[in-house]
């Protein structure tokens, strides 16, 4: 088949690229490379495509232009939308690169899906979408309407405009909201990232909120493979479906919300403590107040992702932490 990946020079669209190439499918890969983070680290992986099948474009998704003639050149079948502004905390400071990239951006995608008649748009969500919720583990089956980032409004922003163009235009659409992913390839702007070149660098770590905070940290493999298998779960219509007794992650039209996270959410200080075992060595840790933004836990319920697919993210920290310390020190030469 013939893919659309955006955000391919990315954390999670690259891994997502690999896998579609490795089981024989021709990618198109849109990124614009922006300066948020190391443009070096994105060109590093997409040197490691090496694939006759891979094409990568140069592009940005706000650009309304480019993105029309991106679909109506290629043809694609699917598309798995990765591209987005990330970043909770930069998205305090600088909310017009959120509305650029995720809200204009995601429109374009829609757009282009819209007038090209793709068969099935993944898109990536966030568990940061569940805000001010304290019920865990969180279940797609409850409200999210009241994020705590600019960034979650944005996810959340994309779920509801799918939702509109599954309605109105009958395009399957599947939500993805991704619980804290990390290891090999990560980005820099991530905890983990941040954490490894500080306590190499005999520098301290900056731990919020004490380090009373737990996070359901989930591995890139299990991500990447998640993804893999529901993009042949194509949502259909289901006209039994009603607002009042329905849950909110379906719909009767073909539209699908998933969580993809590990379901075994560790405290930030067990996290750490994996990573000083994985570099043996010990952090001077700065304890911190918690930040603007952030919510003190996440746990995903991952019921619904089983059902459909016979898959749940389930590699352990220590497992996940060991493999990326691999991978930095090899990529970092330390």
């Amino acid at each position: 088949m013939n893919y659309l990946v955006t955000g391919a020079a990315g954390f999670i669209g690259f891994h997502v690229t690999q896998r579609l190439l490795s089981a024989g499918h021709q990618v198109v890969g849109l990124d614009n490379l922006n300066d948020y983070y190391d443009v070096n680290l994105k060109r590093a992986r997409l040197n490691q495509i090496t694939s006759p099948d891979f094409t990568f474009i140069e592009g940005d998704l706000a650009d309304r232009e480019a993105i029309a003639s991106l679909f109506a050149q290629h043809r694609f079948q699917r598309v798995i939308h990765l591209g987005a502004q990330a970043g909770v905390r930069y998205s305090i400071d600088n909310p017009h690169a959120y509305a650029d990239a995720n809200l204009i951006g995601h429109l374009n995608i829609l757009e282009g899906c819209r007038h090209h008649k793709i068969e099935h748009l993944l898109y990536a969500s966030s568990s940061s979408v569940y805000g001010l919720n304290r019920k865990m583990p969180f279940s797609t089956d409850d409200s999210v309407d009241h994020p705590v980032s600019l960034y979650a409004a944005t996810k959340k922003a994309n779920e509801l405009m799918s939702h509109t163009y599954s309605h109105l235009y009958g395009i399957p659409t599947t939500g993805l909201r991704f619980f804290t992913v990390y290891g090999p390839w990560g980005r820099p702007d991530m905890a983990l990232f941040k954490f490894t070149r500080a306590i190499i660098a005999g520098e301290s770590i900056d731990v919020y909120n004490n380090g009373e905070m737990r996070r359901d940290f989930t591995y890139i493999d299990d991500i990447t493979e998640s993804i893999f298998r529901l993009q042949d779960v194509i949502p259909q219509k289901d006209s039994s479906w009603t607002v009042e007794d329905g849950s909110p992650a379906t719909s009767s039209a073909p539209y699908r919300v998933y969580n993809i996270g590990n379901s075994q959410p560790v405290t930030l200080m067990a996290y750490i403590e994996a990573l000083e075992n994985a570099l043996g060595m010990k952090a001077q840790k700065n304890m911190l107040p918690m930040q603007p933004g952030d919510v003190l836990e996440t746990s995903a319920d991952t019921q619904a992702l089983f059902d459909v697919i016979g898959f749940k993210p389930q590699t352990g920290v220590e497992e996940g932490i060991s493999r990326f310390v691999s991978w930095y020190r090899d990529f970092y030469k330390v």
